[in-house]
C-alpha cells in the first residue's frame, strides 16, 4: 500500500494533463485548417438536393480552355442586400460560384470585388462597362449588383443586373461570359425564314415591334446572319443554317438546302403545318392569312422522314387552358392544339440538347417519322405524350373552336414525334444536278460542284413546328428600369441555342441552362394554404350560386303576386312569402359565412400548429439533442478517469 501511495504522489496534477491538452487541440485545429486551406482548397462536398454548387462538365470544359488571362469585376451594393433580403442571398450565391471558377482556372481568372458608392469613381467605372444601376428610394442612390468581364484584348462582357427570377440560369450565364472572353470567334449561323423574328413595322406609321427574344439571344451567342428565300446557293462562311418556315421556297432554293446539306453543313429545319404566329397577324391588306402551313416535302421525302402538312398533333395531358367561346357555359377548356411536352417521358434525357431540358411548349404542331425502310438514324428529342392523336390542320386554322375539338379528341394511345435528330449518309433530292431555270430566266451562279450523296454523316434536327420561337409561347418580356428582361415559362429558347450550339461543334455549352434555385420555399404549408385556399373558393361559390337562387326566386315571387301596374311601382308590399324567402336567404348568407371563417380558422391553425413543431424542432429539440451528447460524453469520460484510477490499485494488490 505504501508503494502504490508514493507512485501516486509522483504523478503530474491533472490540470496539467488539461492545459496540454487544449494548447494541443489549439495546434491541431490550426494545423488542420491551414493544410486544408492549403491543399484540400478545391475539394467542396456538395449537399444540396439538387446540387446546386456542383459545376457542370461543359463548366469545367470552358474553364480548363482558356489562354489568356481573363479578368472578372463584380459589382454589388450592400445597400441593395440590406433593403431587400432576397438580394443578399442571392449575392452569396453568385460570390461562391465565381470563387469556384477561380479555383478551377489554375490562375487564368482574376476576380476582383467593387462595392460602388455614390458618386464614387468606382461607380463611375460600372456605370462605363454599361451596368445597371438601380433606384431602391426616393432618394434616387443608385445600387449595382452586375458583372464585367474583359480580356487580354480588351473584348469586353457584362451581366447588367443579376435577377434572382433568373438563379437557375446562373451558371449558363457565367459560363457564357467567360466562353465569349475565351474564344472571340463566334459560330455563324444562316437564318432562313418567312416570319418576323427580326421584327416588323405594324400598320401605316406604326411603330417597329422589337425582333424575337430567341433571336436577341441568338445574337448574344452567335454571329447570325440572314439567308435570303430565293436565295441560289448558302454562302460559303455559314456554319449552320436555320431554316424556320419555309414558305414560298422555290426549287433553285431547296436545291441551295440540299446542297448545303450535302457538303456537310448543319441544319435545322423548322417546318409547321400551322403557324399560329403568322395566323396572329393579317396579311399586308389587313385581312386573316389563310395560307399557314410550310413544308419541303422533296427533300424530306428523299432523307426518309415522313412529314403531312394537314395534320396538327393533339395532346390531351399538357393542353393548354384557354378562354371558351361566348356560347359555352365554362369560360376556360382544354386546348389540344397548344401543349407542353415535359418530364423524361417526353425530352430525351439521353442527347446533349434536350438532356437538361425542362418543359418545351407547342401550338398547333405537326409530327415527323422515319419512312419506311429509310437507313437513317432517327432519334426523337421532344415527344407528346399517349394521351395524343392526330387533328385535321383545317380545325385550327380558320376560326378554331376549343370546345368543339376537345369533345372530338380520342387519344390515340401513342406518342407523336415533335422534334428528332437525324443522322447518316443521305441522298439528294435532285439526283440528276440542279433544277432546270423558269422559262426566261438565266439559271443561277453557282461556286460549289453538284454532289448527289452527303459527305459522311449528315446531322441535322428537324422540329415539326416553328411556333416554338414565338415569344407567347415561352417568355414573358418585363421592363426592368428601362431594362427588357425576359422571364422564360418553357425552355423554348434553350432547345433553339442548344440545338444550334451542339450544330455548331459548342457541346461544352450545352446543358448549362437550366439549374435548382437556392430558395426553398416552404412546400408543405404552401401545399395547405393552396388546399383551404380550394375549399374556401369552393364554398365562396356555393354561396354565390345560392345568393343567385335566391334574387331569382324573389324576382319569381314579386312577378307572380303582383299585376303589371303593380309591378312598375317603385314601392311594393311584399307578403309573408317573400318575407319567409327573404329571412331563409338572410340566415343561408349567415351560416355559410360561419362556414367561411371556420375553414379560415382551420387554414390558420393547421399552418401554425405547423410552424409551432418547427420552432419546437428548431429552438429546443437541438439543444436538447447536444445537452444529451454532452451528459452522455461527460459520464463516459468521469467512468473512464475512474478505470485509469482503479488501475494502480489493482495491479499494487
Amino acid at each position: 500500500m505504501a508503494a502504490a501511495t508514493v507512485t501516486a504522489a509522483k504523478a503530474p496534477p491533472r490540470r496539467l494533463y488539461g492545459a496540454v491538452g487544449i494548447i494541443a487541440a489549439l495546434v491541431l485545429a490550426i494545423g488542420v485548417n491551414v493544410l486544408a486551406d492549403r491543399f484540400l482548397g478545391r475539394y467542396r462536398i456538395d449537399l444540396t438536393e439538387q446540387r446546386l454548387y456542383t459545376l457542370s462538365d461543359g463548366t469545367r470544359s470552358v474553364l480548363a480552355g482558356i489562354d489568356e488571362p481573363i479578368t472578372l469585376r463584380f459589382y454589388y451594393s450592400q445597400r441593395l442586400g440590406r433593403e431587400i433580403p432576397v438580394y443578399a442571398g442571392f449575392a452569396t450565391r453568385v460570390r461562391e460560384f465565381l470563387s469556384e471558377y477561380a479555383a478551377l482556372a489554375d490562375g487564368k481568372l482574376r476576380l476582383e470585388f467593387y462595392e460602388p458608392e455614390p458618386f464614387s469613381e468606382v461607380e463611375d467605372r460600372a456605370l462605363a462597362f454599361g451596368l445597371q444601376g438601380v433606384p431602391v428610394d426616393q432618394s434616387g442612390e443608385q445600387v449595382y449588383f452586375g458583372l464585367a468581364g474583359s480580356n487580354t484584348l480588351d473584348d469586353e462582357r457584362i451581366i447588367a443586373f443579376f435577377q434572382p427570377e433568373r438563379e437557375r440560369f446562373l451558371e449558363a450565364d457565367l459560363t457564357r461570359l467567360v466562353y465569349e472572353l475565351s474564344n472571340p470567334r463566334r459560330p455563324t449561323v444562316g437564318v432562313m425564314t418567312s416570319l418576323p423574328i427580326n421584327g416588323e413595322m405594324r400598320g401605316p406609321g406604326g411603330r417597329p415591334t422589337p425582333p424575337w427574344v430567341v433571336m436577341a439571344q441568338m445574337r448574344q451567342f452567335l454571329t447570325v446572319k440572314d439567308v435570303a428565300l430565293d436565295a441560289a446557293e448558302v454562302p460559303a462562311d455559314i456554319d449552320v443554317l436555320m431554316v424556320a418556315h419555309p414558305q414560298g421556297i422555290g426549287p433553285q432554293t431547296e436545291y441551295a438546302i440540299d446542297q448545303f446539306v450535302m457538303r456537310g453543313g448543319k441544319l435545322l429545319l423548322m417546318v409547321d403545318p400551322h403557324s399560329e404566329a403568322q395566323a396572329f397577324r393579317p396579311d399586308p391588306r389587313g385581312r386573316p392569312q389563310t395560307e399557314t402551313a410550310s413544308d419541303l416535302k422533296r427533300l424530306l421525302e428523299a432523307w426518309g422522314i415522313v412529314y403531312d402538312k394537314d395534320k396538327v398533333a393533339g395532346d390531351l395531358r399538357g393542353a393548354f387552358r384557354v378562354r371558351a367561346g361566348p356560347q359555352d357555359r365554362v369560360q376556360a377548356v382544354d386546348y389540344v392544339a397548344w401543349f407542353a411536352a415535359s418530364g423524361p417521358g417526353q425530352i430525351s434525357r439521353t442527347d446533349v440538347v434536350t438532356g437538361e431540358l425542362n418543359q418545351v411548349a407547342f401550338g398547333s404542331a405537326g409530327f415527323i417519322s422515319r419512312r419506311e425502310g429509310a437507313t437513317i438514324a432517327f432519334e426523337p428529342l421532344v415527344t407528346t405524350s399517349t394521351e395524343a392523336a392526330a387533328i385535321d390542320a383545317a380545325s385550327v386554322r380558320t376560326d378554331p373552336n376549343p370546345s368543339a375539338i376537345l369533345a372530338a379528341f380520342r387519344p390515340g394511345g401513342t406518342a407523336l414525334t415533335l422534334a428528332a435528330r437525324v443522322r447518316g449518309e443521305l441522298r439528294s433530292a435532285f439526283p440528276d444536278g440542279p433544277p432546270a431555270a423558269e422559262a426566261g430566266q438565266e439559271a443561277p451562279a453557282r461556286t460549289q460542284a453538284h454532289r448527289a450523296r452527303s459527305v459522311g454523316n449528315a446531322n441535322l434536327v428537324v422540329i415539326a413546328d416553328a411556333d416554338v420561337l414565338e415569344d407567347r409561347f415561352w417568355v414573358r418580356v418585363q421592363d426592368f428600369f428601362g431594362q427588357q428582361v425576359a422571364q422564360p415559362t418553357a425552355d423554348n429558347g434553350a432547345l433553339v441555342i442548344n440545338t444550334l450550339d451542339n450544330l455548331a461543334g459548342s457541346d461544352a455549352l450545352i446543358g448549362l441552362r437550366s439549374r435548382g434555385e437556392s430558395r426553398r420555399p416552404f412546400e408543405l404549408v404552401d401545399g395547405m394554404r393552396r388546399q383551404a385556399e380550394a375549399a374556401y373558393r369552393s364554398r365562396e361559390q356555393a354561396l354565390t350560386k345560392r345568393l343567385e337562387e335566391t334574387e331569382r326566386k324573389l324576382r319569381e315571387l314579386r312577378q307572380g303576386g303582383a299585376t303589371a301596374a303593380e309591378r312598375g311601382r317603385a314601392e311594393a308590399v311584399l307578403t309573408a312569402e317573400q318575407r319567409a324567402a327573404i329571412d331563409q336567404a338572410r340566415a343561408d348568407i349567415v351560416t355559410t359565412r360561419q362556414e367561411l371563417r371556420a375553414v379560415q380558422r382551420e387554414l390558420r391553425r393547421d399552418i401554425e400548429g405547423l410552424e409551432r413543431t418547427v420552432k419546437i424542432a428548431t429552438i429546443v429539440a437541438v439543444p436538447v439533442v447536444v445537452s444529451l451528447v454532452a451528459i452522455l460524453l461527460g459520464l463516459w469520460r468521469v467512468r473512464r478517469r475512474a478505470r485509469r484510477a482503479e488501475e494502480p490499485l489493482a495491479a499494487a494488490a
